[in-house]
């Protein structure tokens, strides 16, 4: 099946300059977010978050918090009738060399485990350039998210292209 990946922070939530959503109340919806889900919702196509979570590995929030974290956002989005199908991050930091985490394909090989995914024709939208060469080796289409796009607006875009 054909999926649209989306990066969490800088994609979904406003990004913490040098810092981590590490609370609820610091999680904050970038703009149309909610539209664009559900324009992918009504496609049935499956939204799948990939995201890198140092913040674990620093100690500086357990897995059990940021579980909740990204279960909150799921569920905001839900009450928005715009569903995310599955969430994969990884928790380590960049020095420990882990596979899982981008610009390494892990967390795309583990949502793949779980899923029968078509990366050939699924799409990946992050905001940084690890975002890109993640999808690029995972075989997907990419979108690099700059700042001040809206995603509703990209995944307009995606939607006509992709037929």
């Amino acid at each position: 099946m054909k999926v649209v990946f989306l990066d969490r922070d800088g994609v979904i939530n406003k990004k913490i300059e040098n810092g981590y959503v590490l609370d609820w109340k610091d999680f904050k919806f970038l703009p149309d977010v909610d539209k664009a889900v559900k324009l992918l919702n009504e496609k049935d196509i499956p939204v799948i978050v990939i995201s890198n979570q140092a913040c674990i590995g620093k100690g500086l929030i357990t897995a059990d918090k940021l579980n909740d974290i990204n279960n909150r956002m799921s569920r905001e989005l839900g009450s928005k009738g715009a569903w995310i199908d599955d969430v994969f991050i990884c928790p380590h930091r960049s020095d420990e060399n882990c596979g899982c985490r981008k610009p390494k394909t892990g967390l795309f090989r583990q949502a793949a485990a779980k899923h029968d995914i078509d990366f050939k024709g699924s799409w990946f939208i992050g905001d940084s350039p690890e975002d890109m060469e993640a999808g690029n080796s995972a075989g997907t289409n990419t979108y690099l998210l700059k700042k001040g796009d809206n995603l509703k607006s990209v995944v307009e875009k995606i939607l006509k292209e992709w037929k």
